[in-house]
């Protein structure tokens, strides 16, 4: 015969489609929290509090975006989420690109009780530690200021940041730094010039992780903050009055919250699906 085909048995086809239907169902229920947040952004405000709402759109209008902006200020507590996240994520790669670094690559007495002590800070739950964290800040007088909310942000993203590096470091084979020294290379030129490319991938995703803890952060912000210097969540807080909450309009602000982080993910996709991928395969 000069061609053969390949059929498919039912009995494979089964699995396959029962797969695909759990797939669409994680993605359903991931995806609708984010739809109906559109949905009602966009809807009219009578519409939003409907005891029978329709699953799809009645109507559009951007009223509810205009209300949005002349309840509080908006701007104000965008620009402050912006410069806290940022920085949160400049010194939280720098300093824990160098402790993974170090952690990863030198051997030195207590490393063990370094890596353990990175797991265990990951496993305290964040409220526990909102009291003392509020009377450190007093004693350093830095309570009510971005300063403050930085160095707090900086204590639960450091560990993981540290931990995920320490993995892509890892995965990178040291005799790519010894062939670049044997070539002439110093220790860090051999880093710089050979291993820190191929971190980029993980360094990215690492630190689309670090801006999004730190953009949705709102316990610690809720605490630490004065109504003046409030961030982009707490400024949500704005629509729950004590006539009710304004649902319509929190969903328009919580979409304009979303923005950044959709931009984000936009201009670093490629390098983040790397990074995410990187290490699963070794050969």
């Amino acid at each position: 015969m000069s061609g053969t085909t390949t059929l498919t048995s039912p009995g494979r086809r089964r699995p396959r489609l029962g797969w695909n239907l759990l797939g669409l169902l994680v993605f359903v229920t991931a995806g609708f929290p984010l739809y109906w947040m559109l949905d009602t952004a966009f809807k009219p405000a009578k519409d939003a509090i409907d005891p029978e709402p329709s699953l799809l759109p009645t109507g559009l209008t951007l009223g509810n975006f205009r209300r949005a902006l002349d309840i509080a200020d908006f701007w104000g507590p965008v620009g402050r989420s912006l410069v806290v996240s940022l920085t949160v994520v400049v010194i939280g790669m720098a300093v824990g690109m160098l402790a993974a670094l170090a952690i990863s690559r030198f051997a030195f007495r207590g490393r063990r009780i370094v890596i353990v002590g990175i797991l265990a800070v990951q496993m305290v739950p964040l409220v526990a530690m909102i009291i003392p964290v509020f009377l450190l800040l007093n004693d350093l007088e830095q309570y009510d200021r971005l300063t403050g909310l930085i160095i707090t942000y900086l204590t639960f993203i450091l560990p993981f940041t540290v931990w995920t590096l320490r993995g892509f470091i890892v995965n990178v084979p040291r005799e790519l730094e010894e062939a670049a020294m044997v070539d002439g290379c110093s220790r860090t030129g051999a880093f710089v010039r050979v291993v820190f490319p191929l971190l980029a991938p993980g360094m990215v995703a690492t630190s689309v992780y670090g801006f999004i803890q730190a953009w949705n952060e709102y316990l610690y912000a809720l605490m630490l903050m004065s109504q003046e210097h409030q961030t982009a969540t707490v400024w949500l807080g704005n629509f729950t009055t004590k006539h009710g909450t304004e649902y319509a309009p929190m969903m328009a602000g919580a979409t304009m919250m979303a923005v950044p982080i959709v931009v984000l993910f936009l201009l670093v996709q490629r390098k983040m699906a790397a990074g995410l991928t990187a290490g699963a395969v070794k050969g």
